[in-house]
């Protein structure tokens, strides 16, 4: 799955023919627990749907060559209130931040859960922002 270019666009080569995020949850067990791992094309921005409260982020040159690293990322304040998290590559940094997706961020990769990746088509939030409704495209291949 790809992201529709953006800043940073060229950067792309240093992140290799694909990315692997590796998403833990900070919490439970000694080491965390796995919350994604997915390979998709190169990107700087993916967005996280319902990401754990506190994450370790690490991001893989052709799943390989650690590339850039985010530990115990957290929402700030009232910003974890919302369904979808975003991370950037800055440097050989992750960083973190929370939204409520609108238009600009229709074509954006989504991880979920389990590591599946999607491209997020449509996107709607209620004005009390207490619902929303999206959809996701999924795409396969035979082995």
């Amino acid at each position: 799955m790809g992201a529709q270019p953006g800043p940073g666009a060229q950067q792309l080569s240093r992140l290799g023919a694909f990315t692997v995020w590796q998403l833990r949850s900070a919490e439970g067990g000694s080491a965390g627990l796995e919350f994604a791992r997915s390979a998709i094309d190169p990107s700087r921005t993916v967005l996280v749907h319902a990401a754990p409260s506190r994450l370790d982020v690490e991001v893989l040159a052709n799943g390989e060559h650690l590339i850039a690293i985010g530990r115990d990322l957290q929402p700030e304040g009232e910003e974890g209130d919302t369904p979808m998290t975003r991370l950037v590559i800055d440097g050989t940094r992750v960083l973190r931040s929370q939204l409520w997706p609108d238009t600009a961020d229709l074509g954006s990769v989504v991880l979920l859960p389990g590591g599946e990746a999607g491209i997020l088509r449509s996107w709607a939030t209620d004005p009390e922002r207490s619902s929303w409704t999206w959809s996701l495209e999924l795409r396969g291949r035979a082995p």
